[in-house]
């Protein structure tokens, strides 16, 4: 462990013991001045994100498959999706898991292969609001199957093993969700060269101690963790669409040009309050990178309100694809994907780099439609 990483453990270590469950009216102590980052419950917002391919290089029969948003729920209405190519294009979905995507074969003598897809969604901040339950409940059948374990999230060994320990104490699935929430913040940490948004293999980072990682290794460690003890959790899988409105840099998207914008967010079922929305990457990735410096403390005024309302809600500048995990794309030779929030494509040589969208031609933009 670096010189740095300790001492950022050591920074970080009260925060991540001494836990302060949602405050029910409870004054704050007066602090340094804070930023503010607080999204509330708005208007719906309507965006029209548009995803174009181009097969540079064809090699042989090429396949494309572009995640289409398939989540429809109190922060996001899916609306209707148009596609067109000059190959044989349609509209499907994963076998298993209700991600929808469109899915485009050209022939090996399609000169200039090309799709272009658009989505129109409508989307909105999320705020818990702590003093009501009003959630209706979930059925058991789906608690129990965001609970089960998948290829990269397993729920056994080294990974029950530090959920039971950073969970010690806790009397409730709402104690269990914030002290995984403080420990996913205080032990992990934005490596902003990892590439894309990472792999998520949550049972690598713990055994080599390596909790560097983005948004898709980050949060998948914290539902893997909260899967663990019994707390239903879910990554949900997206994009950045626009500027943040409360000025931070790294929790925005340029709707001109939203490659690399892709990220990946956390829900954990809480009994009476429902699905809650969480994101510790996001956290991290503020402490790493919205200032020229590393912030190594939550108490810090650029990070504390982000590691304070990112615990129960998050800003509605996002568009989610889907929750999947280990999906199968029809008619693809490769391998299962562990998720599934890039374009992705394979011809004769096999599956394309998506996390090089320069070399695998493909540009996603938003706009937002005024009412």
């Amino acid at each position: 462990m670096t010189v740095v990483r300790r001492t950022f453990l050591q920074n970080s270590a009260a925060a991540a013991v001494a836990f302060a469950l949602p405050s029910l009216g409870q004054a704050q102590t007066p602090a340094i001045q804070r930023r503010e980052f607080a999204p509330q419950r708005a208007d719906w917002r309507t965006f029209e994100v548009t995803t174009r391919v181009d097969i540079a290089k064809p090699q042989g029969v090429t396949r494309v498959w572009l995640p289409v948003p398939s989540v429809n729920s109190d922060y996001q209405q899916s609306l209707e999706s148009s596609f067109t190519s000059n190959g044989a294009a349609r509209l499907t979905q994963d076998g298993s898991q209700g991600a929808k995507m469109v899915m485009v074969e050209f022939s090996a003598n399609q000169a200039k292969p090309f799709v272009e897809l658009t989505s129109r969604v409508q989307t909105q901040n999320r705020r818990i609001d702590w003093s009501q339950k009003t959630a209706a409940a979930e059925s058991a059948d789906t608690l129990r199957y965001y609970t089960r374990p998948t290829a990269l999230i397993p729920t056994d060994g080294i990974v029950r093993k530090t959920a039971l320990a950073a969970t010690k104490g806790a009397k409730s699935d709402l104690q269990k969700a914030q002290m995984l929430y403080d420990w996913t913040v205080a032990n992990t940490f934005r490596e902003p060269k990892v590439r894309g948004c990472g792999e998520g293999d949550i049972k690598t980072m713990l055994e080599t101690g390596n909790l560097g990682g983005k948004c898709a290794d980050l949060n998948a460690l914290f539902v893997g963790l909260c899967r663990a003890v019994g707390v239903p959790a879910r990554d949900v899988y997206g994009i950045r669409l626009v500027p943040s409105a409360f000025g931070y840099k790294e929790l925005s998207g340029n709707p001109a040009s939203l490659k690399g914008a892709q990220h990946c967010r956390a829900e954990v079922y809480l009994t009476g309050y429902g699905w809650v929305a969480m994101d510790p990457a996001d956290v991290a990735k503020v402490m790493r990178l919205e200032t020229a410096e590393w912030i190594k403390s939550t108490q810090h005024p650029v990070v504390a309100p982000v590691n304070k309302a990112l615990f129960g809600g998050w800003e509605g500048n996002w568009m989610a694809f889907n929750t999947a995990h280990d999906v199968a794309l029809p008619k693809s030779e490769g391998e299962k994907l562990g998720f599934f929030m890039y374009p992705t494509a394979e011809n004769a040589e096999g599956r394309l780099d998506s996390y090089a969208p320069d070399d695998f031609k493909y540009q996603i933009t938003a706009k937002e439609l005024k009412a």
